[in-house]
């Protein structure tokens, strides 16, 4: 590469960057709905018709934002797992990953709005952005999957009529990434552990969406302390004891 098409790309880089930072912080201000690329381009100092050639549309701006914002929030949750050192301590490891993603998400309330608030009305979501957005939930079972196949199972709680299927797609997404080595596809406990998984993830977001958006107040006296006690006790649920 030339040093004249380097300086290119250099400044199509920094400005690209400027473009997606502004639109963060637009993020928190006037909420994901209202986001513009008019406003977006105001803010840094350029006039609309150049932002497009950065982003051709407002979907294109939401859609890299998406991207950007769960991989952060992936990146989190994967980096303080990993920091566990001791990997047969599931307990820590669930708390680590429970801590760093509400870490990220009280840090970035703008972007969780865009991430698990009100959908935006007219967009829908590509599929570039599925892998970014199971970082969290490939974490947490791969630790259920360690915890499973060292022999830990769930408190048996038979699940409702015609329930039996519904946790199909996503043995199929476990089997696809191998988020659980060791562990046979075909066992048939196996369902109720990820269908305890699921709950478990979808609580995680719905605790930090609650205190977000002050669903707490008056109830919980200390958020982060209620954040791992629910931890916890869902990680009983999953016959695993801290």
């Amino acid at each position: 590469m030339s040093p004249a098409r380097t300086a290119r790309a250099l400044a199509r880089e920094t400005i690209t960057r400027e473009i997606l930072d502004s639109a963060r912080a637009r993020l928190s201000t006037d909420g994901p709905a209202a986001l513009s690329l008019r406003a977006v381009a105001r803010d840094v100092e350029m006039v609309s018709s150049a932002v497009y050639r950065y982003f051709p549309s407002r979907d294109a701006l939401l859609t890299a934002l998406l991207i950007e914002a769960y991989d952060e929030l992936g990146e989190a949750a994967e980096a303080a797992e990993a920091g566990v050192a001791d990997r047969s301590d599931i307990a820590a490891r669930w708390l680590a990953t429970f801590r760093a993603v509400r870490g990220w998400c009280i840090a970035h309330p703008g972007e969780f709005g865009l991430l698990y608030g009100t959908p935006v009305p007219g967009y829908a979501a590509p599929r570039d952005t599925v892998d970014p957005a199971t970082r969290v939930v490939r974490v947490l079972v791969r630790i259920v999957g360690d915890a499973y196949a060292a022999g830990a199972r769930p408190v048996v709680a038979p699940p409702p009529a015609g329930a039996s299927g519904t946790m199909a797609p996503a043995l199929a997404f476990i089997a696809e990434h191998g988020l659980m080595d060791g562990v046979d596809p075909a066992d048939g406990e196996l369902p109720e552990t990820i269908r305890r998984a699921v709950m478990a993830w979808t609580m995680l977001f719905g605790l930090i969406s609650f205190e977000l958006f002050g669903h707490q107040e008056g109830s919980v006296a200390d958020s982060a302390a209620w954040l791992d006690e629910v931890a916890l006790r869902l990680l009983a649920d999953l016959g695993i004891g801290a």
